[in-house]
């Protein structure tokens, strides 16, 4: 078994990392690095709750999962990379490039894993096109558009929307994370990153354009829409694909549901994506079963048999530059070519 852990029980710990570390074969939660004693203790019976440093320095303990404050994520992970651990980190891996660089060589230098949590590649939705896009049914894809939109108009306490946090820092690792895999590094980058609340300390809303020769990829997101955009929305020369809805896995566990309900990462039928043709004919595309089991069926794998990781650390350093490249474009009011 390899015993797992997990600092942080926000809503980070308690919906996703502690739920998969319990599901997957291979796991052991063997203890959690967190205050909430009560709450640990009523969750998982059985499971201390110690300090992050105790966790860290206990022996027994092989991988630790940080699912804390973004401002936290390299000083954590520093110390177990160091306390010779294997470590998983939401995302963003860490708030700057630099960082992410750093923890990157630490890694190596201590034969240890360094594994993003990267989990929206087990996307139902993102599966769907993944496939799609594989399939070449759509021909050369000239602009591939991905929206997530929320409607908040009044700031939250939580950390995400305090200086440190932001709309492009929280989902922009994931939709460019995304967007690397189907299509690699852009030839350039230019970003539109606002605050759109009047109130707010961060961005609540951005626009990223990558730009791969003919094609375009626009990625946005706002804390300001109430109608709901295209999820994905692919055109290509051979027809288009337009997709409403986000993956059902993260309304699942927030609300409680086990992800091994039979049931678990179904999307609901009524929004299934539509691929129209140039004759104008249309097909429904069902989605994918998504899961995100398979992130740390993945660590195990990587862990126990030397397979290549779920994430690679450098695809989330990618990211990362590639939003502090948007963030330099937007102050700049220009298209940045990426060397």
């Amino acid at each position: 078994m390899i015993r797992t852990g997990l600092i942080g029980f926000g809503l980070g710990g308690t919906a996703f990392h502690a739920p998969l570390i319990e599901a997957v074969d291979g796991f052991e939660l063997a203890a959690v690095g967190s205050s909430r004693a009560d709450a640990v203790a009523k969750a998982y019976p059985g499971v201390p709750a110690v300090s992050p440093e105790a966790l860290i320095a206990d022996p027994a303990i092989e991988l630790v999962v940080v699912s804390t404050p973004n401002a936290t994520h390299f000083p954590l992970a520093k110390a177990a990379l160091e306390a010779g651990k294997h470590v998983v980190i939401d995302k963003p891996l860490t708030p700057t490039a630099a960082e992410a660089e750093a923890l990157i060589a630490l890694a190596e230098a201590q034969g240890r894993l360094l594994v993003p949590f990267h989990n929206r590649r087990w996307d139902s939705d993102f599966l769907a096109v993944q496939a799609l896009v594989a399939s070449d049914r759509l021909g050369e894809i000239l602009l591939f558009e991905a929206h997530w939109d929320r409607f908040r108009p009044e700031l939250s306490q939580a950390w995400k929307e305090a200086e440190g946090g932001g709309q492009l820092l929280d989902l922009g690792p994931h939709m460019l994370d995304q967007a690397l895999v189907l299509f690699g590094m852009p030839e350039a980058v230019q970003g539109d990153v606002a605050r759109q609340r009047g109130n707010s300390p961060v961005d609540d809303y951005f626009t990223v354009t990558l730009f791969y020769g003919t094609r375009r990829v626009v990625l946005a997101s706002s804390r300001m829409i109430a109608a709901a955009r295209p999820r994905f929305a692919l055109h290509g020369r051979g027809g288009s694909f337009v997709k409403y809805g986000l993956d059902p896995q993260e309304a699942a566990m927030r609300s409680g549901g086990s992800v091994c309900d039979p049931n678990h990462g179904l999307e609901d039928p009524a929004h299934y994506g539509v691929l129209t043709l140039p004759d104008g004919s249309t097909e429904t595309i069902a989605s994918e079963r998504g899961d995100y089991r398979g992130f740390y069926a993945g660590v195990a794998a990587a862990i126990r048999e030397g397979a290549a990781p779920p994430v690679a650390a450098k695809d989330a350093l990618a990211g990362l530059q590639l939003i502090e490249l948007a963030r330099q474009s937007a102050d700049e009011g220009r298209r940045i070519a990426i060397g």
